[in-house]
């Protein structure tokens, strides 16, 4: 789902407090993702952006391109009741993060459900 709807399916994720466990986790194919934890939901959730557009204006300056909301794919992924079980449970992350495929050791965590 676009990051917009997982706000609009549940006002109290948006009035909530979000903690952001990094931004560059990746996945096989080097997608990188945001990992970030709710805290009115318990959700635990990635945020996959798509590669960066960067232009050119005409005088030679290069920018980057805005991205389009609905570009920003969330996926929740697990739940923890608290902030503090929550760090147990990522104990490393930072580390982690920056593997190859960075992801696969954040499943053996919250391993996907069928």
């Amino acid at each position: 789902m676009d990051i917009e709807s997982f706000y609009e399916q549940n006002e109290a994720r948006r009035e909530s407090a979000e903690f952001e466990f990094g931004s560059e986790w990746s996945d096989a194919s080097d997608n990188e993702y945001e990992l970030s934890w709710v805290e009115a939901t318990g959700e635990l959730y990635l945020m996959v952006e798509p590669d960066a557009v960067v232009n050119e204006d005409i005088f030679g300056d290069f920018y980057v391109q805005d991205e389009m909301i609905s570009d920003l794919t969330v996926v929740i992924i697990g739940k923890s009741p608290s902030l503090a079980g929550l760090e147990d449970t990522l104990r490393g992350w930072e580390d982690a993060m920056l593997e190859e495929n960075s992801l696969a050791w954040l499943y053996e965590r919250f391993p996907p459900t069928a």
